[in-house]
């Protein structure tokens, strides 16, 4: 078992207390390994930054954004760094959340099953898989 990071830790504790409605209705989907039986946790640390929900076998990251994270710098530099680390990230609107649950559910599965591994850039989606290989940034 890894050590105990006391601030991460009572830092994720906080985040998960302010969940907004859209990440509890995702989180009932995700929690208990209701979907296919993959385990995600909420609000974890990868280096200084916090995931909405991670799944760690298969090293995705989902985000929950709402219109602030429209064209956001500070995401874009997270998400370089997850992605440097192995993480892959897709982000979805809190309305698509709340008003049309099971699309986001179907990407979520097809990103699982590796059925989705290319980017995507779209005004509702954008999904950012792992660098591997001949991408990843020179140490």
């Amino acid at each position: 078992m890894r050590g105990a990071k006391p601030k991460s830790t009572t830092r994720a504790r906080s985040l998960r207390q302010s969940d907004n409605d859209a990440e509890a209705r995702l989180w009932s989907e995700l929690r208990g390994r209701r979907l296919n039986g993959f385990k995600f946790v909420r609000q974890f640390p990868i280096g200084p930054y916090f995931a909405d929900f991670a799944c760690r076998e298969t090293r995705l990251v989902i985000e929950v954004d709402g219109s602030q994270h429209a064209d956001n710098r500070y995401d874009r530099e997270r998400d370089r760094f997850m992605n440097a680390d192995g993480w892959s990230i897709v982000r979805f609107w809190n309305v698509d959340v709340l008003i049309d649950l099971a699309p986001v559910l179907e990407t979520i599965v097809a990103i699982l099953d590796g059925r989705l591994n290319e980017p995507v850039e779209a005004y509702d989606l954008r999904f950012s898989p792992a660098m591997r290989g001949a991408d990843c940034p020179s140490p």
